[in-house]
C-alpha cells in the first residue's frame, strides 16, 4: 500500500531577508524555522532543506541497512548513521556523505561494507537523490 506524507512551509518576505516555518503535518512533530542564512551560513537555531534531506537520508539508509543485514542473517544490534549534505550557494547540493557505524554480531568488516554499499544504492532516498554524488564510510563498532 502506498503512503503519502505531508509537510508545508509558510515563507514571509524575500529570500535574503525573509524566513519561514516548516510544519510536519503527517506526524505532527512540530514546526521548525527556516531561513536563507540558516541554509547558506550558520544554522543559528533554524533548519534548512539540506538538514531535512540529511535527516531523511540517514533514517532511510539505516532502515535499508538494518533490513538487508537482517535478511542476510546478521541482524544489527545498533546502527548509527550520519548524513552530511553539502550545499554551495549558487550551485546547489554538491554531495552527500554517509557515515555509518554498526554493531553487527557475527559479521566481518567486508560483509558490513558490502551491506552498507547495497543500502546506499538501494534505499529510496538514495534513489531519489541519484543525481547527487553520494559517498560512504562504513565501519563496525
Amino acid at each position: 500500500m502506498a503512503t503519502t506524507r505531508q509537510a508545508h512551509t509558510v515563507w514571509d518576505g524575500t529570500l535574503l531577508e525573509g524566513s519561514g516555518v516548516v510544519t510536519f503535518d503527517s506526524s505532527g512533530i512540530g514546526e521548525y524555522p527556516v531561513s536563507w542564512p540558516a541554509r547558506a551560513e550558520q544554522a543559528n537555531g533554524k533548519t534548512s532543506p539540506e538538514e531535512l534531506i540529511a535527516a531523511a537520508h540517514s533514517s532511510c539508509f539505516s532502515m535499508a541497512l538494518s533490513n538487508g543485514l537482517t535478511k542476510a542473517g546478521n541482524p544489527p544490534t545498533q546502527l548509527t548513521t550520519q548524513a552530511d549534505v553539502t550545499f554551495q550557494p549558487g550551485t546547489g547540493i554538491t554531495g552527500i556523505h554517509i557515515t555509518v557505524e554498526g554493531q553487527v554480531p557475527g559479521l566481518d568488516a567486508d560483509g558490513f561494507q558490502a551491506a552498507a554499499e547495497d543500502a546506499k544504492a538501494n534505499c529510496p532516498v538514495s534513489q531519489a537523490l541519484s543525481g547527487t554524488t553520494i559517498t560512504l564510510t562504513a565501519k563496525l563498532a
